[in-house]
C-alpha cells in the first residue's frame, strides 16, 4: 500500500469513527423527558466506573456507589419539562410508581449550583414512598432499577414552585438519585 492510499484509508476510518460517535450521541439525547410514570425508561448511559451524564448545563460525574459530583454551568437553561438521564443502569428490581424506595440522593439548585440536601452528607440512604415526594420524583424515578443512578432536572412546577413559603428550595432543581433497594 502506498503513502497516498494509506492516508485515504486513515481519513476514511476517522470519518467513519466520527459518524459513529455522532450517531451514538444523537440517539442518546441528553434532553430526554419524562411526562408520566408509565413512560419507558430513558436511554441508558455507559455504566463504567466514573461514567458521566449530562443534561444541557448540568454535568454529573462520580463512581457507582459513591457520592456524585454535580456541576451546573452558569446560566444553565431552566427546563420547561422534566429531564431525565440515566448515569448507571441498575440490574436489580425495577421501581414502580407505588413503591417505597431506599435511595441516596443529592439535590442542587439549578440557579445557584449549590447543594441544598444530600443523603450522602448524612452518611446513609433514606427510605420513603414515591407517592409522598415532589411530582418530579414521582415521574422521574419509576423505571429505575436497584443499583442505578439517574439525573433529574426538574422544573419549578414539578418541584416546590418558584418561591415556596416553607423554606424548601425554589425554582428548577437538579437531583442525582441512586436506588439502593425497593421492597
Amino acid at each position: 500500500m502506498n503513502l497516498m492510499t494509506s492516508r485515504r484509508v486513515a481519513a476514511s476510518s476517522v470519518s467513519v469513527l466520527a459518524l459513529l460517535v455522532l450517531t451514538a450521541c444523537g440517539s442518546n439525547s441528553t434532553n430526554a423527558t419524562a411526562s408520566s410514570p408509565s413512560q419507558s425508561t430513558p436511554p441508558a448511559a455507559a455504566s463504567t466506573p466514573g461514567a458521566a451524564g449530562e443534561i444541557v448545563g448540568v454535568t454529573v460525574t462520580g463512581e457507582k456507589g459513591k457520592e456524585p459530583t454535580i456541576t451546573v454551568a452558569q446560566g444553565a437553561p431552566k427546563p420547561s419539562s422534566l429531564q431525565v438521564k440515566d448515569i448507571y443502569v441498575g440490574d436489580g428490581a425495577e421501581v414502580k410508581p407505588s413503591d417505597t424506595v431506599t435511595a441516596h440522593y443529592t439535590g442542587v439548585s439549578l440557579a445557584t449550583g449549590q447543594v441544598f440536601d444530600s443523603s450522602w452528607a448524612r452518611g446513609k440512604p433514606i427510605q420513603f414512598p414515591l407517592s409522598g415526594v415532589i411530582p418530579g420524583w414521582q415521574q422521574g424515578v419509576p423505571g429505575m432499577k436497584v443499583g442505578g443512578r439517574r439525573l433529574l432536572v426538574i422544573p419549578a412546577d414539578l418541584a416546590y414552585g418558584e418561591n415556596p413559603a416553607n423554606g424548601a428550595p425554589g425554582g428548577a432543581l437538579v437531583f442525582v438519585v441512586d436506588i439502593v433497594s425497593v421492597p
